[in-house]
């Protein structure tokens, strides 16, 4: 086994040897033995470049997000041997670790608190219920990790991993809802609760695990100085600002008959203008090009789902979690075959009701050109009845 310690592409062959044999259904515990010698020389980004292989092999990554836990026991121990990234306060590093750490404790505190649970009793009941909403941190973490860290991944050629990821993610919030949903019962079923709330958190120590030994890493390893300042800047913002956006001087140079602003197909108006109308629409809007890449979304105020500027260039398919991926792509493929002008849907979500309704752009040739995303809370107005003539006062 000596011989591929030090030939790089032997041991990469090695590695996907191991995920194939894990696949096939052989033991953590035999892998271990066969191969400890090479697992034990392992670095994040082999494991990393050994499973995006095995994705462009043909495996659907729905079976290695199911496995993907028995990847990570098999390379725990070299794993363990990395030194860990330096980082300080105000990196956004330091940050998602300093998450990592009080989602562990906010799941140690709500175990403790389900332990001394008892059916029927409501004082103990209500004090579970009463620290629910902590749950919201997992939801915040992971949701920064697929907007700020993902598609950066994805541009340093890190996407396999990172899909798995946030299959997983998605598993972990279902489980999430599963158990508000019974905590929220007339007749809470407490040990289903229980055991509901032990799989979510099983899961939710496995990722923090994978994101501090293998996605932190390869971020530090990969990531340039203008990345990470990007990320830091949305990482640190709790709402966006939305200051005016200065207006070039060529702009106004070279159409002084209009005052300085941009002729469109009715009416003109100036940079500024247009940042004004687009943020404070009433809908979120997202604009993919003809080659299924983000080009632009409107940052508005009360945004419902989350854009950060890191998606920008991105393949729309990768901003969407593998479970319904095969959704946009039906969608777009409708689009750019002429089959399909638009596309609706209408969900609920935190008491909310959200509706999203996607439109093809095409242009006077009937070319396809690209697609909208247009999304609206419309809770307030599915519950008007009768009509209003007149203002308020």
């Amino acid at each position: 086994m000596s011989e591929y310690i030090n030939n790089v592409s032997k041991r990469k062959a090695a590695l996907r040897e191991v995920i194939k044999k894990l696949h096939q259904g052989a033991s953590v515990e035999s892998l271990t033995e066969e191969f400890g010698e090479i697992i034990s020389y392992t670095n994040s980004g082999e494991i990393a470049e050994a499973e995006r292989d095995m994705i462009s092999e043909g495996i659907p990554v729905t079976d290695i997000q199911q496995l993907c836990d028995l990847h990570v026991a098999v390379f725990r121990g070299a794993l363990e041997t990395a030194p860990a990234p330096e980082s300080l306060p105000g990196h956004p590093v330091y940050e998602f670790r300093k998450e990592n750490e009080l989602i562990d404790l906010m799941l140690g505190s709500l175990e403790d608190l389900l332990s001394k649970m008892q059916a029927g009793d409501e004082k103990s009941i209500e004090a579970v219920r009463s620290t629910l909403h902590n749950l919201d941190l997992i939801e915040r973490h992971f949701d920064r990790k697929e907007n700020l860290f993902f598609p950066y991944l994805e541009n340093h050629n890190f996407q396999g991993p990172s899909t798995v990821m946030w299959g997983v993610d998605n598993e972990i919030r279902a489980k999430i809802k599963n158990l508000i949903v019974l905590m929220n019962s007339q007749t809470v079923p407490v040990e289903r609760a229980r055991q509901v709330f032990k799989e979510m958190a099983t899961q939710t120590r496995d990722m923090i695990y994978k994101e501090e030994k293998i996605m932190i890493p390869e971020t530090l390893n990969r990531f340039s100085e203008k990345e990470w300042d990007v990320i830091r800047a949305e990482y640190q913002l709790v709402k966006p600002s939305y200051p005016a956006v200065e207006e070039p001087s060529e702009v106004a140079e070279t159409s002084e008959e209009t005052g300085g602003r941009l002729p469109l197909s009715t009416g003109a108006l100036t940079l500024e203008q247009i940042n004004l109308l687009l943020t404070n629409l009433p809908v979120d809007v997202t604009f993919v090009d003809e080659n299924d890449e983000v080009r632009f979304y409107s940052q508005t105020r009360e945004r419902i789902f989350t854009r950060t500027e890191a998606i920008i260039g991105r393949k729309v398919q990768n901003c969407h979690p593998p479970q319904s991926v095969h959704v946009v792509q039906k969608i777009l493929d409708s689009f750019r075959a002429g089959t399909r002008d638009v596309a609706e849907f209408w969900i609920e979500m935190g008491g909310k009701f959200i509706h999203i309704r996607y439109f093809a752009l095409r242009d006077n040739s009937g070319a396809y050109k690209g697609t909208i995303e247009v999304t609206q809370d419309a809770t307030s107005i599915r519950g008007l009845t009768g009509e209003r003539r007149l203002l308020d006062d």
